[in-house]
This record gives structure tokens, sequence and C-alpha cells, in this order.
């Protein structure tokens, strides 16, 4: 079994992603190539985010600090610290509207 602190996470990727020229931080804290569930801890500076991109599978969003907004076409969904954000199956971004971390739980198909 393992276990993560979200919160520890959460600090040291804002901590890295405010010395990264890019302005964020990710780590994939379980799963990845070949298994079926990947959770992805990001953290983004305000005004950052992810260009618009299509849905990698079922997804949601767990604001952990921090606030962000998800938008796909003409909606968009404001979410801060505690909220879940279900991910649309279409092409959507993501800004960070102030300093933020989130956890990013894809689960996709294995081929």
């Amino acid at each position: 079994m393992t276990q993560f602190s979200l919160t520890q996470l959460a600090e040291e990727h804002l901590a890295t992603a405010r010395t990264a020229s890019s302005g964020r931080s990710a780590d994939t804290v379980h799963g990845g190539s070949g298994h079926q569930l990947r959770q992805t801890v990001l953290a983004l500076l305000a005004g950052q985010g992810l260009a618009e991109h299509d849905s990698p599978g079922d997804a949601t969003l767990q604001v952990l600090q921090g606030s962000v907004r998800l938008t796909a076409g003409d909606e968009a969904l404001d979410g801060t610290a505690g909220d879940l954000l279900v991910i649309p199956p279409t092409r959507h971004a993501l800004e960070a509207v102030t300093d933020a971390v989130v956890l990013l739980t894809v689960s996709k198909s294995v081929s």
C-alpha cells in the first residue's frame, strides 16, 4: 500500500511552480502508462494554464488550493479549494485564477 499527503504534495509543487519559468509543476502520483487510472498533481501560478486540448477520457479535477477556471466552448466552471469539477468529454482548457493546485484524475481504456 502507498499513502500520499495531498497537502504536502500541493505545497511542494506550488513551490516548484514559483521557481519554474513555465509557472507550473506536475507529477503523476498514481498510475500512468498502461494503467486505466492516472492521478496527477498539477500546480499553476495565477494566469498560467493548459491551453485548449482534447479530453483524455473520463476525468475530474479536485481543487486542492487556490481557484481555477475550466472552460469548454462557451461554458465555464470556477472551482476553489474543496471543489470537484467534472471535465467534459470535449475540448477544454484550464486556467489558474489564483495560484492553484489540482488533482487531475483520468480513467481511460487500456489498449
